[in-house]
């Protein structure tokens, strides 16, 4: 896991638990946590982080609640098959809602037409 800030991944102003649970997600998505793979421990996450172990629990718990995760008793928290997917379907439609929304509303206001927001969309890197 990558760390970013001198507390570690502590610096954005969101809640610390959140910032955990989305670090751990961001490794089921990229491949680094694999699919009925063990997850760090809390303690481990909250050493590795500086943070108190209570409140990588929380970040933990997270995950567990809503069906990332699952706890083996007195083994540990492990990635649930199907994780990988869950995540990329609920952050693909964040994704359409904190950016394409507000984009396609923003070309409508300019006259911009569907197809010529994906023809800008299409050609966007060779222009740049």
């Amino acid at each position: 896991m990558e760390r970013s800030g001198a507390a570690g991944v502590m610096d954005d102003g969101r809640p610390i638990f959140l910032q955990i649970a989305e670090l751990l997600e961001s490794s089921i998505l990229d491949g680094t946590l694999a699919e009925e793979s063990q997850v760090p421990s809390t303690n481990e996450l909250a050493a590795f982080h500086r943070i108190n172990p209570a409140t990588a629990a929380k970040g933990v718990n997270k995950l567990v609640d809503d069906g990332t995760l699952y706890k083996k008793r007195g083994i540990g928290m492990f990635v649930s098959s199907g994780a990988r997917a869950k995540l990329r379907a609920r952050r693909r439609d964040e994704f359409a809602r904190q950016y394409v929304q507000p984009l396609v509303a923003e070309a409508r206001k300019l006259g911009i037409d569907p197809a010529e927001l994906k023809h800008m969309i299409d050609n966007w890197e060779e222009t740049r």
